[in-house]
């Protein structure tokens, strides 16, 4: 179909391609970035080997959804990332989870919507208005074959 061939010169904007025709349509588009991080737990009122302290290495994945915005991004995917970096990692990673979170149990169910709620209100103060930003699911795996996930459909009707 096309040929390999090396560039000789890239686009420039308003020389190949206008401003005007960076965004390229007005849909809502799901963005996701993934992130681990180590820890360590232990649950309360539990009969099994959970009950004693242990740690996991978490994998968390955001999804997060908006429109485009001028040059037809949702959010840049180093956004998400400072976020997380700054307002949620440094309560878990590397962290005894039972003295760094709000009192709870320390179950992945208990802590995605911690997470959640994290992102969520972080995006909060980042919003621009006509992006419409929001956190659409946070899924945290426990293990490569288990995870526990809040969705947006779920946090809102509660």
């Amino acid at each position: 179909m096309f040929d390999f061939r090396i560039v000789e010169r890239l686009h420039k904007i308003d020389e190949h391609i206008q401003k005007k025709d960076l965004k390229y349509h007005h849909r809502r588009v799901l963005v996701n970035k993934e992130f681990t991080f180590d820890a360590a737990h232990h649950l309360h009122c539990y009969e099994g080997k959970c009950k004693n302290l242990h740690g996991h290495t978490y994998k968390v994945i955001f999804g997060i959804s908006g429109f485009v915005d001028e040059i037809g991004l949702v959010i840049d995917f180093g956004d998400i990332k400072q976020i997380w970096k700054e307002k949620i990692e440094i309560y878990l990673d590397h962290r005894y989870l039972n003295e760094m979170l709000p009192p709870m149990n320390t179950t992945a169910e208990n802590m995605v919507v911690w997470i959640y709620e994290q992102m969520e209100n972080a995006l909060a103060e980042k919003t621009n208005p006509e992006q419409d930003l929001r956190v659409e699911f946070v899924r945290l795996y426990e293990t490569p074959t288990s995870y526990a996930e809040a969705r947006r459909e779920w946090m809102i009707h509660e």
